[in-house]
Formats: C-alpha cells, sequence, structure tokens
C-alpha cells in the first residue's frame, strides 16, 4: 500500500510524532509518499532509514497511491482537495490543529487509524463539493471548494449589495459585508460563525449566510444542492474578495458569479466507531457542564 502524506509544515515539538509515523506505516508494510515541501522541512531533522518518493502537485499523484493522510487542522484537510481532485483517492485527517471538524482523528488514535486504513476497516464519508463559475476565470484548474464559497468587501469598505438569484429566479438583494454559500461540510465552518446552521453531511443542500447583513431579519436559508446560486455585485469600491475555501482572488464588481454542485466529490475516511454526531458533541461541548 502507498500513501501519500500532506502537510502545510511541522514543529520542532512534532517531529517525534512524524518519526512515530513513518515507523507505524512502514512496520505494516506501506510505503509513504511524502509532500515535497512537508518533506523538506523535516528529513535533516530525524534519521530516516530509507529513501523516499514525493509528490509536489496534483499531477504527481498516480493511481498507485491508495490514500492520502493530512496531518495538521482542518485548513490542512481542505487543501486536499485541490491535490486529490477527481481522483477518488480517499482522505484521512489525522488533527495537529486545533477543532478538527474534517481532521477527527487526534494524535494520540494514530496508531488505532493507521490498523484500520492497511485493514482497510473504515467507513468513507463521500461529502459533496461545490463548484464555481464566472465570466472570467478564476481559481486556476480548481474552481471548487469542500466548505464554503464566499464575496466580501475589501478591508474597511463600505457594505456592499448582492443581488442573488436561484435557477435565475430572483431572491433577494443583501446589503452586507458579504456572502456565504456553504457545503453542509462547510456548515460548521464560517457560515456557523456567522449565525449559519449545521447541517448534515448527507442532507442534499447548501446553506447561504449573508455577513453581517445590514437588516436584521435577514437570516440563513438552506437550499437544495441541485440548485444554481448566482450573484450580481454593486458597491462603492471597485474590487472584492471572492474565496474558495481559504483560497482567494480579488475580482471586479462587472464579474459574474454562480455556484453549483461539483459533478465529483471528496471521500474522507472516518473510522467506524467515529460518527458526525459523535463530532459534533465533542467540537462543540455539547452535553458537558462547564461551570465546575
Amino acid at each position: 500500500m502507498r500513501i501519500a502524506i500532506y502537510s502545510r509544515g511541522v514543529e520542532s515539538k512534532q517531529l517525534k510524532d512524524i518519526n512515530l509515523l513513518i515507523s507505524a506505516l512502514e512496520a505494516r508494510g506501506a510505503e509513504p509518499v511524502f509532500f515535497t515541501d512537508f518533506f523538506n522541512t523535516f528529513y535533516s531533522a530525524i534519521n530516516l532509514n530509507n529513501k523516499y518518493s514525493t509528490f509536489s502537485s496534483a499531477d504527481d499523484i498516480d493511481p498507485t497511491i491508495d490514500c492520502l493522510i493530512s496531518l495538521g487542522g482542518d485548513g490542512t484537510m481542505l487543501d486536499t482537495v485541490t491535490l486529490v481532485r477527481d481522483s477518488g483517492i480517499p482522505v484521512l485527517g489525522i488533527n495537529y490543529g486545533r477543532l478538527g471538524f474534517l481532521a477527527n482523528i487526534g494524535k494520540e488514535e494514530m496508531n488505532q487509524a493507521l490498523e484500520a486504513l492497511i485493514n482497510r476497516q473504515y467507513v468513507l464519508d463521500k461529502r459533496t463539493l461545490l463548484h464555481l463559475d464566472a465570466n472570467v476565470p478564476l481559481f486556476g484548474e480548481c474552481p471548487y471548494a469542500l466548505n464554503e464559497f464566499s464575496v466580501h468587501k475589501k478591508d474597511v469598505s463600505p457594505m456592499i449589495k448582492i443581488h442573488t438569484y436561484l435557477n435565475g429566479e430572483f431572491l433577494n438583494t443583501f446589503w452586507a459585508d458579504g456572502i456565504i454559500v456553504a457545503t453542509p461540510t462547510g456548515s460548521t465552518g464560517y457560515s456557523l460563525s456567522c449565525n449559519g446552521p449545521v447541517v448534515f453531511p448527507e442532507s442534499g443542500s447548501f446553506v447561504i449566510t449573508p455577513i453581517a447583513p445590514h437588516n436584521l431579519n435577514i437570516r440563513p436559508i438552506i437550499v437544495s444542492d441541485n440548485t444554481i446560486v448566482s450573484f450580481e455585485l454593486e458597491g462603492r469600491t471597485d474590487g472584492f474578495i471572492c474565496t474558495l475555501d481559504s483560497r482567494r482572488e480579488t475580482i471586479e464588481k462587472e464579474i459574474q458569479l454562480a455556484v453549483k454542485k461539483e459533478s465529483f466529490g471528496i471521500n474522507l475516511i472516518r473510522l467506524n466507531e467515529n460518527n458526525f454526531l459523535q463530532t459534533l458533541r465533542n467540537k462543540l461541548n455539547w452535553g458537558f457542564d462547564k461551570r465546575n
């Protein structure tokens, strides 16, 4: 089994964990294949007994890769979407970050997770992606996102007007700092912090959440993920910020934007005993009395 390993970087206190991961994979007969920039941050700091293959982009990930392991937080997991693309290669997230809704396997569970991975005793969570269309090229070969699309005003400029349409039919003009269209996976991210609802991964929906709306009667709404959500922008400045997950581009106000369900999804590896409800309780501290 060949397992690709991706991370944004490594801190000195994590070198021991990296060494343990490599040893655990090799003890189980798996071949690790490292993201080049990540490998360069630690290869001279720990004792390596073998030579290892590396990859630098999605083009280097071939069908011989059985799985990709993400080491980090949810932001690191979001990066992997642009690496596996439509290959169907499943992604396992080991949480080296903070909250960890996506990368919800703790470092202390690493051996258990690797054992399940090698023996293929896991569940594949198929997650929806959203696709961005625009009348100018945006985001290169990866105009899609796992968590959300958003459009914002720039810096401290005044609020903007966002004319919003569902399948071509006018919905509303939002006077706000911006707007988010989140997948069910992204409903626990940026949208949640803007008072959006938590949506179950299999719900087949998008969440449209305004950011700091001027009218207090404006609330997030949920639509079917078969809906095409399109936007026209107005504002006192010429430019706006458009994002897909953690990637961003500056756009002009004349641009036309439309969001729809991507034609492919991504497979996230879940250990059998973990599920979405358990993740919600653990990460949001539901049912815990913190007064004592």
